[in-house]
């Protein structure tokens, strides 16, 4: 008890932790901390009568790698809910197999949450599709759940399921299961992928939009008051086109006759993926409005990294990594390239600035999510999940400047503006706790370790574009030639 409670009065340094938890070290300055200079600290803290400090406890956030140790930085106010037993929550988790909802699922159950994971498989399924497996040899889920149980003593209970056509499953689940929160990453997330042919525009409006329909019937007719939390994404925003900065869902405006309203931000998307998110977002608020759902809507960055505290702890753990045109991410497969000699695939000027969060963080989102909630009538809550903006160039001339590899500036597959702004608004998640983690070159050396040891694993082909917005952007890629990429073995 002594332990937390001086982890709590020093939440805001950093520290480097042994095995144990015995002892630390104050990364700052050096100064050793043990059990009686812990106890010294409880004292004070009672004698001064700083109240707060007993309702907080700490929850980690990765910020370093190295091969034997992380560094943490203690964020009391994100860590409330996680040191109080009574507040663990059942968390169904929709997607729960994917990029993101593997390390948010095994993040929750290792928070204390009871998890359940629902998945379909049909990221791997479109795998076999393209051709492409992920660069990181990722296990089937029986072995996940099993080698999790194996290294934390925890359960994780994994049902596949469909959520977009087997509604009458989904229902009995909820039912048997009595979650508090749902969270829904179950929909096709590739915006590239959503271009590529009228088949997968059509695939991705019928899993997206069907899937995020048939949730908000099931929570009504099975009658639990489960939390929806969704992951959306900041494309739905559209990128520069708010005026300024980019408020948190809903913006102030002045209608007709001077009357002030505050509505939900217009929608701009960009893809058939970002139009599927937009359309999301309006059954949200209207289930909200007619039934009174209680619903979180995440509006998500670009998310880049690969592995968290808690995927390292087991090879059959690791999460995916994805490197192709489609799927690949444009941080992760800059990191890629650079590791692997491959000239950085730019589209056009590099001009587009986007928003981007890392891995860690989208887990350490998730739960701030689920632990506030919108009270039953209130409206939907939405909150900007990133931790910085950036433009892509800069992002590559970064990424250059640590591999030595060149940038490549190649004819942009996206119909999109060559150039924007964007200033975004984060400012909820951080009152709430979050201490984003933002692009460091030395958090780099993470994602380029695991591609230098699964590099065998790539197929170079696969890393140009292969998906067009349209006629005239295929026109002007018509050059660009898989077989001509070349990496370094």
């Amino acid at each position: 008890f002594t332990q937390i409670i001086a982890a709590s009065w020093l939440s805001s340094r950093t520290y480097a932790f042994s095995s144990s938890f015995n002892s630390l070290s104050l990364l700052h300055n050096n100064i050793p901390i043990n059990y009686y200079t812990m106890k010294f600290f409880f004292l004070l803290a009672t004698v001064t009568s700083t109240a707060t400090a007993f309702t907080t406890g700490f929850a980690p956030s990765v910020v370093t790698k190295s091969a034997s140790a992380f560094s943490f930085t203690l964020n009391a106010e994100a860590a409330a809910a996680t040191t109080n037993g009574t507040d663990k929550k059942k968390v169904i988790i929709l997607g729960g197999d994917g990029f993101c909802g593997w390390p948010t699922s095994l993040y929750l159950s290792d928070q204390g949450h009871d998890v359940v994971i629902v998945d379909n498989l049909s990221r791997r399924n479109i795998d076999t599709e393209l051709g492409c497996d992920s660069l990181t040899p990722i296990q089937s889920p029986s072995v996940r759940v099993q080698a999790w149980k194996e290294v934390s003593g925890k359960d994780i209970k994994f049902v596949n399921l469909d959520v977009a056509k087997e509604y009458d499953l989904l229902v009995q689940l909820i039912k048997e299961e009595q979650p508090d929160s749902i969270v829904h990453f179950a929909e096709q997330r590739a915006a590239p992928y959503s271009m590529k042919n009228s088949k997968c525009k059509r695939y991705t409006v019928d899993n997206n939009v069907s899937g995020s329909n048939n949730l908000c019937c099931a929570v009504i007719d099975s009658e639990v008051d489960a939390h929806i939390v969704h992951l959306g994404t900041m494309g739905v925003y559209g990128y520069g086109t708010s005026g300024g900065e980019i408020p948190e869902g809903y913006i102030d405006v002045i209608l007709p006759g001077g009357r002030e309203q505050n509505i939900l931000h217009p929608a701009y998307p960009g893809s058939v993926y970002h139009a599927t998110k937009c359309l999301d977002a309006l059954l949200w608020q209207f289930y909200q409005k007619n039934d009174n759902l209680r619903v979180t809507d995440l509006h998500q960055g670009i998310v880049w990294g690969t592995n968290t505290p808690q995927t390292i702890r087991d090879e059959r753990l690791i999460n995916r990594f994805d490197y192709d045109g489609d799927y690949g991410t444009v941080l992760n497969r800059f990191l890629m390239q650079g590791a692997m000699g491959v000239p950085l695939t730019v589209y056009g000027t590099g001009g587009q600035t986007r928003a981007f969060i890392h891995v860690t963080d989208t887990a350490r989102c998730i739960e701030i999510a689920i632990n506030n909630p919108p009270n039953a009538g209130e409206r939907v809550e939405i909150f900007n999940q990133i931790a910085e903006t950036r433009r892509v160039r800069d992002v590559a001339e970064m990424v250059a400047k640590q591999t030595g590899v060149e940038a490549n500036f190649l004819p942009n597959p996206r119909q999109e503006a060559a150039e924007n702004e964007l200033d975004v608004s984060n400012k909820k998640f951080c009152n709430l706790g979050l201490d984003p983690i933002t692009l460091d070159e030395e958090l780099f050396s993470e994602v380029t370790e695991v591609v230098n040891k699964y590099k065998h694993r790539c197929d170079p082909t696969k890393i140009l574009p292969a998906s067009f917005w349209n006629k005239k952007r295929a026109e002007e890629c018509a050059t660009l030639d898989p077989t001509s990429v070349k990496v370094e073995v």
